[in-house]
């Protein structure tokens, strides 16, 4: 697995570790009042892409989660997909079935033939989900949390099993700043107190140095936790955590590239990094401590 990733991000990925290792056995559970199972509708029409604002039409409108999926989620989500085949255990991994991508035998390019595919690394000491041999839960304290350590195949495989797609990067990127060409989805600067980056100060940082943990989807909703305050930090059409606290995982496929690329930034990094345009990429059977994703589905 290879993780392309600015020097910025590299550097502040080697705290992770030694982060792991601190982590709280179960973290403060906190109710942040934002449901997981609700989606936003975002309308058809033009709006400004990238960080040089050229405009881009989508023609169609489309709905997407208000949040990432949450270990919750996956989990049942993974009961069912095991009980009817969807996907199965092998060497103690969850895997799926993936048609393969078009090869052009480019430069770098490498070739992903149809076949089974790493979806979920059971026992990985990142991952949040624990498997009995007969049923997926939930570690305590991290239901409402976002799923993280899945891969872009298990990404993809839960969106489609639950009617839906990985939202492209011009969906993503639409859903996080509307048409006005702001740099983060609530506005023009970040605050501390407004999304889950490095060296936020949120209360989830506790013993675990500047990269901290995933802090609860919908967290930075105005709302105060045991004396911190946060800031409502939603998306023009009210998604929340469209930057910082993990990585998410976009669906599209390039021709002669078998990168996937990521958006919105993460618990480790900085601030500027949050930026609606920011982009990062892995190979799709890649999974870390700050990548997770969210669904999109046709409007109804």
């Amino acid at each position: 697995m290879k993780l392309i990733v600015p020097l910025l991000i590299i550097v502040t990925a080697l705290i992770v570790a030694c982060a792991a290792a601190q982590a709280p056995s179960t973290p403060p559970r906190v109710e942040t009042g934002v449901d997981p199972e609700v989606w936003a509708t975002v309308p058809a029409g033009e709006f400004l892409f990238g960080p040089h604002n050229h405009p881009v039409k989508i023609d169609y409108a489309y709905e997407i989660m208000v949040t990432d999926v949450t270990n919750a989620q996956y989990a049942r989500y993974l009961n069912r997909a095991l009980a009817d085949g969807r996907v199965k255990l092998a060497n103690h991994q969850v895997v799926g079935a993936y048609p393969g991508d078009k090869f052009t035998g480019r430069r770098h390019e490498k070739q992903i033939l149809a076949g089974d595919y790493l979806h979920v690394p059971i026992g990985d000491k990142d991952l949040r989900l624990v498997y009995d041999e007969k049923t997926f839960t939930v570690k305590p304290g991290y239901e409402n949390h976002p799923v993280v350590a899945i891969t872009w195949f298990g990404a993809k495989a839960y969106c489609e099993y639950n009617g839906g797609w990985l939202p492209t990067e011009a969906e993503w990127e639409k859903a996080a700043r509307s048409s006005d060409g702001r740099a983060y989805p609530w506005g023009n600067t970040i605050a501390l107190n407004q999304a889950n980056f490095y060296s936020s100060r949120d209360p989830f940082e506790k013993g675990l140095g500047a990269q901290g943990g995933t802090t609860p989807v919908g967290f930075y909703n105005g709302k105060m936790y045991d004396g911190y305050q946060t800031l409502d930090a939603p998306s023009p059409y009210g998604l929340y955590d469209m930057a910082g606290n993990v990585w998410q995982w976009t669906g599209d496929i390039y021709e002669g590239m078998h990168y996937r690329y990521m958006r919105g930034g993460s618990k480790g990094v900085y601030g500027y990094n949050l930026r609606v345009w920011s982009r990062n990429s892995a190979e799709p059977d890649y999974y870390g401590p700050s990548t997770g994703f969210r669904c999109a589905r046709q409007s109804k």
